[in-house]
């Protein structure tokens, strides 16, 4: 069974169209109306080879939070509908990605619970503007989303860094890394990975 996805969200503060495959190739079509989170998005498609296409608007005349926050829960809604029952995947991966001087550490459970923990991020680094759009503080809040509405556990450790950029693209490769890996199908596992029989 095709594990896709396509969710269209429209609110009135932005519009989402949001299609992903996760036995993709990394394929990435991605606009999200904010070039710093084009970027992120298009590196989190690459690198957990999950097909992704973003098309989004919003009232980025405003801020750029609105936008990123619905594409964020819009990408996890995606990916926990895409999952189905979670039936032969591999469940828990981790990731440890650097990008220069900043290293990050993404560690993820396909629990069926939402549960979010950031640390790490050096003193400051909610406040810096990366990219002229995108405050370093919506990292920890695009992955708080994902999290909640995929219904995963997901623990994110920046271990250094000093560029907001590097430290930023280290989080969500760590991320993206970790996903390739959870969502994978795993050839021992038979039915659900869990001693519940559910996720």
């Amino acid at each position: 069974m095709a594990r896709t996805a396509t969710i269209v969200r429209e609110t009135s503060e932005s519009k989402v169209e949001l299609s992903l495959n996760l036995d993709g190739t990394g394929k990435t079509d991605i606009d999200t109306s904010v070039p710093f989170y084009n970027h992120m998005m298009t590196a989190l498609g690459k690198h957990s080879l999950i097909d992704l296409k973003i098309k989004a608007t919003g009232d980025t005349d405003i801020d750029a939070h609105h936008t990123v926050e619905d594409i964020a829960i819009v990408f996890g809604e995606a990916l926990k509908q895409a999952l189905g029952d979670k039936r032969g995947i591999r469940r828990f991966a981790d990731a440890t990605v650097p990008l220069d001087e900043a290293l990050a550490k993404a560690v993820v459970d396909i629990a069926g619970r939402p549960y979010c923990v950031c640390t790490g991020e050096p003193e400051g680094f909610e406040y810096c503007m990366i990219g002229g759009h995108f405050t370093g503080s919506l990292v920890r809040h695009v992955m708080e989303s994902i999290a909640m509405h995929a219904g995963i556990c997901l623990h994110l450790h920046v271990i250094s860094g000093r560029d907001p950029h590097h430290i930023a693209e280290a989080e969500f490769k760590a991320l993206a890394r970790a996903l390739r890996f959870a969502i994978e199908p795993d050839p021992r596992v038979d039915g659900i990975p869990s001693t519940k029989g559910a996720l």
